[in-house]
């Protein structure tokens, strides 16, 4: 199928109920919302593997399932910077946003790059892409260093103040996977959720107590 069949065969999979089902779990892109599973959108993407092109138009439709599409069809060896800085601006929930950064984004050479600089954005959902980045890249990707998650720690504490929920959980789960990479960087981490408790917010108390509750600090 090309991309306009693809299209019309999601939005011919459209369910109201599943759409009003996840936005009761905070799913409310702001385009068109067809409300089809995850493992649906998989078994339609294993006909289409590596194709870049495809992706693109995918994501040009603004369709919130054609998005999350487009990261499993996607070829991470064509993904540039410039696209991953676009599509991230586009991030509109928490779902396409780790779908994204899960399936596609940390198989990116500059998932390390990004995952450093989102961090930093106002942006809710890119500086939720900054986290979940580092959550990615520590579950997924064991040809990187330890060097590079020790590096990501200091950023998870300087935003730990921000108490949007949509950051603050995935700056929590940063620093839980890191912690559950290595016996070093659970240490390490275990370290950094201890300094994170001392920081005068709520958010932060909560990021540190999920933190070493499940890391045994």
């Amino acid at each position: 199928m090309d991309r306009a069949q693809l299209v019309a065969h999601l939005r011919s999979l459209r369910s109201g109920a599943n759409a009003a089902g996840q936005r009761r779990f905070g799913i409310a892109p702001r385009g068109e919302h067809l409300g089809i599973a995850i493992p649906v959108l998989r078994q339609i993407a294993r006909d289409h593997r590596r194709d870049h092109a495809l992706a693109l138009g995918l994501w040009a439709s603004g369709i919130h399932e054609a998005r999350i599409l487009a990261a499993y069809v996607d070829d991470p060896e064509r993904v540039t910077g410039r696209q991953m800085d676009a599509w991230a601006r586009d991030f509109d929930s928490w779902d396409v946003c780790d779908q994204v950064c899960g399936n596609l984004f940390d198989r990116t050479p500059h998932a390390p790059a990004k995952a450093e600089a989102w961090s930093a954005r106002r942006a809710e959902f890119v500086k939720r892409a900054g986290f979940t980045l580092m959550a990615c890249l520590a579950w997924h990707r064991d040809d990187l260093p330890d060097r590079l998650f020790l590096g990501f720690l200091p950023l998870i504490r300087r935003e730990a103040a921000d108490g949007r929920n949509f950051v603050r959980k995935a700056a929590n789960w940063a620093l839980r996977q890191i912690g559950k990479r290595s016996p070093a960087l659970r240490r390490a981490a275990v370290a950094e959720a201890r300094r994170i408790r001392r920081i005068d917010a709520a958010s932060a108390r909560w990021i540190a107590a999920d933190a070493l509750r499940e890391l045994g600090g």
